[in-house]
């Protein structure tokens, strides 16, 4: 309040001193020189206030960080007129002898019409290397270093789940994609072979030092190279091949293997399948497309449901409240087959499922999806 006070006779004295001058535009210029005065003094005091200190303070910061942002922006950006590079002498170049290396290297690539397809036996000849695992290493990322596919890996190294491959592991890569094939039957040939896979058979013969009709015996294992292995069998070793029966939030109760028995005490016994609890009347899907073979109940499963699939496999569905399904029915894996439930012998709702493959149990984990 006193400072305004002040203002106000300062400039009443300016004013007064002002009226006495005899010229006017003296007068004039005294009076906005005053003005002038006073509006730095009052630009002066509010910039003490600290909230004007922070405000202005924050605006340069701002200012200048756009500024060095820029200036480094642009010292970043690529200049297309510093690129070099190229064949370097001490002395001027032969041009024409230049030229003509390089026309003889090109005439020495093969050509993509015809040559690539007369391969010589010397580049048919299959070379392999030896890799060790890294940690963070998956299937498909060694196959794209090596330029081969994941199938090759697999099928090399006889991986049976890619999930399980450990850092430290050595693989075998082959410098051509392929995959490994063990002869079925007596009097298979590289050409019958060849005509499975889709590839061809002169080089599925020169690649194992063979004649296109020879002869094989049952056992005999070949590099068909190009080859890929059947959907089925990628699905199941990548554990991908069946869906999960149970669509619902459920609770892993018991692995597959052995385990202390729930019912006899002191006992281990072998569980064939894996239990998933959830409450009772949980729809039960089948896990993977194929026709239901068996429905019926017993006093070990309860009411249960057995589904045939391609490849060998067969899944078990046990202790289901009610069936939905008849035998000879062709399910998908979004058909309901049943509700869970706790028949047979069981401690609670559940869903007991069991994977077979060729009539022997397998772990159902190392195959859902």
């Amino acid at each position: 309040m006193s400072n305004k006070i002040g203002e106000k006779s300062f400039l009443k004295k300016c004013e007064a001193s002002l009226e006495s001058k005899p010229e006017k535009k003296v007068f004039i210029s005294e009076k906005y020189q005053c003005i002038m005065r006073n509006l730095v003094k009052s630009i002066v005091m509010s910039f003490r206030n600290n909230s004007i200190q922070v405000i202005c303070l924050s605006v340069f910061g701002f200012c200048a960080g756009v500024f060095l942002t820029c200036i480094l922006i642009t010292a970043r950006r690529p200049d297309s007129r510093h690129g070099v590079g190229g064949f370097e002498t001490t002395a001027e170049p032969e041009y024409a002898e230049n030229l003509s290396s390089l026309l003889a290297e090109v005439e020495k690539l093969p050509d993509l019409g015809e040559t690539a397809s007369e391969n010589s036996a010397s580049e048919l000849n299959i070379t392999y290397q030896t890799y060790r695992v890294k940690s963070g290493d998956m299937i498909g990322f060694i196959a794209d270093e090596f330029d081969v596919t994941q199938d090759t890996i697999i099928s090399v190294n006889n991986i049976k789940q890619s999930r399980l491959i450990q850092p430290g592991q050595y693989l075998k890569i082959p410098s051509m994609p392929g995959i490994i094939y063990t002869v079925k039957k007596n009097g298979e040939t590289p050409a019958t072979i060849a005509e499975k896979y889709k590839v061809n058979a002169d080089k599925c013969a020169q690649v194992n030092n063979l004649a296109v009709e020879a002869s094989l015996n049952a056992g005999t294992s070949l590099f068909v190279p190009e080859a890929e292995l059947d959907w089925a069998t990628r699905q199941e070793i990548n554990g991908d091949l069946f869906k999960k029966p149970l669509h619902a939030r459920y609770w892993l109760s018991s692995n597959y293997g052995w385990r202390a028995s729930p019912f006899n005490a002191g006992k281990r016994t072998f569980h064939g399948g894996v239990d998933m609890a959830v409450s009772s009347g949980t729809p039960i899907y089948a896990a993977l497309d194929g026709t239901v073979t068996a429905v019926g109940y017993n006093a070990t499963y309860g009411n249960y449901v057995i589904i045939t699939h391609h490849s060998g496999y067969k899944t078990l569905y046990g202790h289901m409240k009610t069936t939905a399904c008849r035998k000879g029915n062709f399910v998908y894996t979004n058909t309901i087959i049943g509700y869970v439930g706790s028949t047979g012998m069981s401690t609670g709702p559940h869903l007991h499922f069991t994977v077979y493959k060729n009539g022997k149990t397998i772990n159902p984990m190392t195959v859902l999806n």
